[in-house]
C-alpha cells in the first residue's frame, strides 16, 4: 500500500512538474538584463502605417521595452475586399487572430503534397500541352490545401512556412499577427523579426526599415522579394521560363505594396465549407508517415464561439483558452491564447500567469486594467480600448474590469500551456490557506478572515454589484 501511494505521488509530482515548467527554458530564449523591470506600463498603439494597393499594415514598435521583455512583435493587417496578401514567411512562429471578416489562406509547407486539384475548360497553347499541363483538353491545377478564415479564428503558423491570404468577403479582413522573436526557431535577430516575401517589392515592417511614428508609406520604398537579388538569366533557367517572366518575379517596377488588389476575384479550388474541412480531418489523410502529422495538421480553432468557453458566468462573461491540449500544433510553436468577454462592469479576478508573458489586445469595448509588479507597485491603471494592447509580464498581478459598454480582449501567451493562479474566488490562493493563517498575516479577526476567504463562490469571473454590495460586505 505504501509503495503504491508513493508511486501515485511520484506520478502526480511529475505531471505537475510538466504542467508548471513545460515552457521554462524550452523553445524560447531567456531575456537578459532589465527588459522586464517596469516602473510604468502604457497602452500601446501602432507606430508605423504601411499603405498598400489592397490594404493597410500597422506595426507596433518592436523596440518598445514591453516587446523587448516579452520577446514578441505585433502587426495588424487590414485586407480590403478582393485584397490579396502576398506570400511571405518569417524567422519566428506566428499566432494570428482574425478580428473581423472572412477569407481564405494557403500555406506552402515543405515536402507536402499538392492535394487540391482542379480542372478548367479554358484552352491553353500547344507548348503547355507538351509540358504535360493539359489533360483531355483541359488545364489541370494542383496546389496545397487552402484553409478558411473567419472572425474569431486563431491561426498557428510555424517558423519559415510561407503563406498568403485573400479577402473574398464584403468587409475588410482584419488580422492581429503576433510573431515570437524569442523562439529558438528564430536564429536571426532576436530584437525584431525578418519577413521574407516571395513576390512584389514590399516595404520591410520591422527593424531599421521602420519609419517615424504615424508615418504612412507606400510600396515604392520597398526592399524587394527573395527573387530580386538573383541573376535574372540564372533565375529564368531555374524555372525553365523566359527572362521576361523572371523579371516579373523580381518585381522591380511593382509599386503595389504587400497587399494587392485582384480585379476580377480570385478563382481557386477550395473546400465548400468549414464543416467539409472538419469532416475530412476526422476521416484522416490519404497519405502515410510525415504527411499525417505535418501536412494535415489542424492549424486553427475558433476562439469566439461561446459554446466552447472554458469558464462561463451568466452575469459576468466568459473565458476561452487555446493551448496544446485542444490545438496540438501549439506545443511546437510554444504559444497559446485566450479570448475574454466581460459583460457590463464584469470583473476578472485578480490573477497572475505562472509561466508566460501575456500580450492583451483590446477587441471591443473598453476595460479598466490594473497591473502590479513584484514590489507591490502599480505599473498600469488605465482603460484599454479597442485596437490598443498592453504587455502583462510573467507573474505580474492583474485585474480586468469592463466599463458600461463591456470589454472583449484576446491574450497571446508565450507558453503552449500557460497557467493562471487567481488571488480571489473559489480556486484562489487565498481560498487555499487556513482561516487562521489569513487572520494572522492580514491582522484581521477570524470572522473577517472567513468572510475574505468564502465571500466569492465564483472561480474567475465576478459580477460587480456596486457600492451597495460593498456596504453589505462591510456591515
Amino acid at each position: 500500500m505504501a509503495k503504491s501511494t508513493t508511486f501515485f505521488l511520484l506520478n502526480c509530482s511529475l505531471v505537475l512538474l510538466v504542467l508548471f515548467n513545460g515552457c521554462m527554458g524550452q523553445g524560447r530564449i531567456t531575456k537578459q538584463g532589465n527588459q522586464c523591470q517596469f516602473d510604468r506600463l502604457t497602452a500601446l498603439e501602432p507606430t508605423n502605417r504601411i499603405q498598400a494597393e489592397g490594404g493597410l499594415t500597422e506595426v507596433w514598435d518592436t523596440q518598445d521595452q514591453q516587446f523587448q521583455c516579452s520577446g514578441v512583435s505585433v502587426v495588424r493587417r487590414t485586407i480590403e475586399p478582393n485584397g490579396l496578401l502576398l506570400p511571405s514567411f518569417t524567422s519566428g512562429p506566428e499566432l494570428i487572430y482574425i478580428e473581423q471578416g472572412r477569407g481564405i489562406s494557403g500555406l506552402m509547407i515543405p515536402g507536402c503534397p499538392e492535394s487540391f486539384e482542379s480542372m478548367s475548360q479554358q484552352q491553353f497553347g500547344e507548348e503547355r500541352m507538351e509540358r504535360g499541363q493539359m489533360r483531355g483538353g483541359s488545364y489541370q491545377d494542383q496546389h496545397q490545401k487552402i484553409r478558411h478564415l473567419r472572425q474569431g479564428d486563431i491561426f498557428a503558423l510555424p517558423s519559415g512556412v510561407a503563406h498568403w491570404a485573400y479577402n473574398h468577403g464584403d468587409e475588410p479582413l482584419v488580422a492581429i499577427v503576433l510573431i515570437d522573436t524569442s523562439n529558438q526557431a528564430n536564429q536571426l535577430d532576436k530584437d525584431y523579426p525578418r519577413r521574407f516575401y516571395l513576390a512584389g517589392k514590399p516595404q520591410q515592417e520591422h527593424g531599421q526599415h521602420q519609419y517615424r511614428a504615424g508615418e504612412s508609406q507606400r510600396g515604392e520604398r520597398g526592399t524587394g522579394n527573395v527573387f530580386s537579388g538573383f541573376d535574372t538569366r540564372t533565375l529564368a533557367e531555374s524555372f525553365g521560363v523566359s527572362e521576361e517572366i523572371a523579371q516579373r518575379l523580381q518585381a522591380e517596377q511593382d509599386d503595389r505594396g504587400n497587399i494587392v488588389r485582384v480585379q476580377e476575384g480570385l478563382h481557386v479550388i477550395k473546400p465548400p465549407s468549414r464543416s467539409w474541412e472538419e469532416r475530412e480531418q476526422r476521416r484522416g489523410s490519404r497519405y502515410n508517415g510525415l504527411e499525417e502529422t505535418i501536412c494535415s495538421a489542424r492549424l486553427s480553432q475558433n476562439i469566439d464561439d461561446p459554446s466552447k468557453a472554458d469558464i462561463y458566468t451568466p452575469e459576468a462573461g466568459r473565458l476561452t483558452s487555446i493551448n496544446s491540449f485542444n490545438l496540438p500544433i501549439l506545443s511546437y510553436l510554444h504559444l497559446s491564447a485566450e479570448k475574454g468577454v466581460l459583460y457590463r462592469n464584469g470583473i476578472m479576478a485578480p490573477h497572475y500567469t505562472l509561466n508566460a508573458h501575456t500580450i492583451v489586445y483590446g477587441v471591443r469595448g473598453r476595460g479598466r486594467i490594473q497591473i502590479v509588479n513584484s514590489q507591490g507597485n502599480s505599473v498600469f491603471d488605465d482603460e484599454l480600448r479597442q485596437g490598443q494592447l498592453v504587455v502583462v509580464p510573467q507573474n505580474y498581478a492583474v485585474i480586468k474590469q469592463a466599463t458600461d459598454e463591456g470589454f472583449e480582449w484576446v491574450g497571446f501567451k508565450t507558453c503552449y500551456n500557460a497557467m493562471i493562479q487567481t488571488l480571489a474566488g473559489r480556486t484562489s490562493a487565498i481560498r487555499a490557506m487556513p482561516v487562521e493563517v489569513i487572520s494572522n498575516i492580514y491582522q484581521i479577526s477570524r470572522e473577517q478572515a472567513y468572510r475574505l476567504k468564502f465571500s466569492r463562490s465564483e472561480t474567475t469571473l465576478f459580477r460587480s454589484e456596486g457600492q451597495a454590495y460593498q456596504r453589505r460586505l462591510d456591515a
